[in-house]
């Protein structure tokens, strides 16, 4: 397992004072930033080649957030390889080793000169290992399924605020953006993402949001109808 630590910032808590979900969902993607970096498979490497590693989806279990203040250890590991595609397991801890999030996630391998999902190769994931054990998480999810009835939201139009290196709206930024629509009341306990297609700057989003059991699912689309993301939201009010 790769890690490393950190203490929650007051900029990345919420308006209870706990860690926010998209703060979380930054820890994750910086832990898996920084072990690429480590081993020298980092964006230096990857721009030089003409690929990308992009992500097609996310589980993320929050057992507890954790709050201003408190000392944590984030940490990852890959745990398999197949053709396009890479999985990724992460963590969160506490100073004791209880776990305050688990992630599981999907990426796959891109040739950003072609424009097409590339094969891994054994040079792209030298250094990283993949024997690591799959994290057990509980009912590990399938394809989102979208609810039948949807209330439209209002559009919102991609700023460069939303980019990141790859000139698309980011991983987090969709979870932000989606949050928005849920009602203030609701509290995040898991969260499900499906990335589609990526959003660039001047696209408009336009949210669609629908209410399930289990909590909400929010589907980002275009002006033209096609699918941003797809967010599962589960938990209460």
């Amino acid at each position: 397992m790769y890690t490393f630590t950190s203490r929650v910032r007051y900029s990345e808590t919420d308006a209870s004072g706990r860690l926010s979900i998209t703060g979380i969902m930054n820890y994750l993607q910086d832990c898996s930033t920084f072990h690429s970096e480590d081993v020298g498979l980092g964006i230096g490497y990857l721009n030089a080649r003409d690929r990308a590693w992009w992500l097609h989806s996310w589980q993320i279990v929050v057992d507890r957030f954790p709050v201003l203040g408190e000392e944590i250890v984030i940490g990852t590991w890959p745990y398999g390889f197949k053709g396009i595609y890479g999985y990724r397991n992460f963590t969160i801890q506490d100073t004791t080793g209880e776990y305050l999030v688990r992630a599981d996630s999907c990426w796959f391998f891109y040739d950003t000169k072609n424009h097409r999902p590339a094969r891994v190769t054994e040079d792209d994931i030298r250094g990283y290992g993949a024997d690591g054990a799959r994290l057990e998480m509980s009912g590990v999810p399938g394809k989102i399924a979208l609810p039948e009835a949807f209330a439209e939201g209002t559009p919102i139009r991609v700023e460069r605020h939303h980019l990141d290196t790859n000139l698309h709206v980011n991983n987090a930024q969709y979870v932000e953006l989606a949050r928005e629509c849920l009602p203030e009341r609701f509290k995040i306990g898991e969260l499900r993402v499906e990335y589609k297609t990526a959003a660039v700057l001047n696209d408009m989003i336009c949210p669609a949001v629908g209410k399930i059991p289990e909590g909400y699912v929010v589907s980002l689309r275009g002006a033209d109808g096609k699918i941003f993301a797809n967010l599962w939201f589960g938990g209460e009010e």
